[in-house]
């Protein structure tokens, strides 16, 4: 096997260890909540979920200019081995304190995973190809989601919430040895100086697709972490007994890796802005559905479906900054992206814990995320469609 041909495996793995963090949390929030861990209420599990996220802000700013200037390879390895490490010790907290502050930790590397594998893995694809790529490399963050979703239901009766953390951070143990061995650098990677860098993100022609990015980013990130915090919880408000709820959340994510496949062929085939337009208009629509409670498998149905959209629409985004922005930036591009819609991250929680605690997340969360998703798509529209560097 050539060099090459180890960059889309080891890539998704690590956007496969990137996606157990995307539902772990949502995992271990109803049990924390019911056996009151450490006197944990809804309000202070907002604020650990929060803290968390503002650590991947921090981390996908940060490290996605970084890899622009120390390389992607390098930078991939530091954030993989980071997000696991500090998750591992989550595992053994003894304190709320000592876990939203490790939560923070392992945000930075896991805020810089996800930016610098799609960069590296844009730069080895064909051009016609890039969405697919992208997309593809996303399926792994839901992959990872789903396992843990599935390790969720299976490992907590049996073994409490605290192994699903050992569990989520010993695969790094086999991956980082792989990605030192046998992962290369970017063809196209040339170190330049941080303010440089940074700077190309505003130069004439990129402004608008530059703030566009990051609204579209913004609710996009918003959808996905306030829907995989709260979902359970939300269905459970709902009326669905936990066990439902939770096996709503894996659902939401099987749709999500299903919808990414179909995502990326459409944007290669059809053109990426029409159809990142068009993912978040139907995502409003099928959040909006989810207001009607259903019967049986009906619910499983439309959970399927709003998961195929939802998240296929963020991705879709990074699929649209690969494009646009150049070689030099294109990580730094992805990188901001990431971070400032980490901040839609961090409402997203807040949002869902704000409607829990009024005692109004069902129906109303479900109308407050389809205007979320409607908001994605008029951002997009806004970039304008001959805003193309790389297309």
């Amino acid at each position: 096997m050539s060099t090459n041909r180890w960059v889309l495996p080891l890539s998704w793995s690590a956007v496969l260890l990137d996606g157990f963090d995307l539902v772990v949390l949502g995992t271990v929030l109803p049990v924390l909540l019911q056996e009151k861990v450490w006197g944990l209420n809804p309000a202070s599990a907002s604020i650990v979920s929060t803290v968390g996220l503002v650590g991947m802000m921090l981390g996908a700013l940060t490290m996605g200019t970084v890899t622009d200037v120390i390389g992607r390879r390098k930078a991939l390895m530091l954030a993989v081995a980071g997000f696991s490490f500090f998750t591992l010790l989550c595992a053994f907290a003894p304190s709320v304190f000592v876990f939203g502050l490790l939560r923070f930790l392992a945000g930075l590397g896991l805020g810089g995973c996800l930016p610098t594998a799609i960069a590296l893995v844009n730069e080895f694809s064909h051009a016609d190809r890039r969405g697919r790529s992208t997309t593809f490399i996303m399926t792994g963050y839901h992959v990872g989601a789903v396992i843990t979703a599935l390790l969720g239901i299976v490992v907590i009766p049996s073994f409490g919430w605290r192994a699903l953390f050992v569990i989520g951070a010993a695969p790094a143990l086999v991956l980082v040895p792989l990605m030192w061995r046998h992962l290369p650098e970017s063809r196209v990677f040339e170190p330049a100086p941080v303010k440089d860098v940074i700077g190309s993100l505003f130069k004439p022609g990129l402004v608008r697709a530059t703030l566009a990015f990051w609204v579209a980013s913004f609710m996009g990130l918003l959808l996905v972490y306030g829907l995989n915090t709260w979902l359970p919880q939300i269905m459970r408000a709902a009326g669905y007994p936990l066990g439902a709820a939770l096996s709503l959340l894996l659902t939401l994510n099987v749709g999500a890796v299903i919808g990414l496949l179909v995502a990326g062929y459409v944007a290669d085939r059809f053109g990426i802005r029409r159809s990142t337009i068009a993912w978040f208009a139907i995502a409003a629509v099928a959040l909006a559905l989810l207001s009607v409670k259903l019967p049986g498998v009906g619910v499983y149905v439309a959970v399927l479906v709003a998961g195929c959209f939802v998240f296929s629409a963020q991705v879709l985004v990074y699929a649209y900054v690969g494009r646009v922005y150049a070689d030099a930036n294109r990580a730094t591009g992805l990188g901001w992206t990431a971070g400032v819609g980490r901040v839609g991250a961090i409402c997203g929680p807040l949002l869902g814990g704000a409607l829990l605690t009024a005692g109004v997340a069902y129906p109303w969360g479900f109308y407050a995320f389809a205007l979320v998703a409607a908001l994605g798509a008029g951002a997009v529209f806004a970039i304008g469609s001959r805003t193309r560097v790389d297309a």
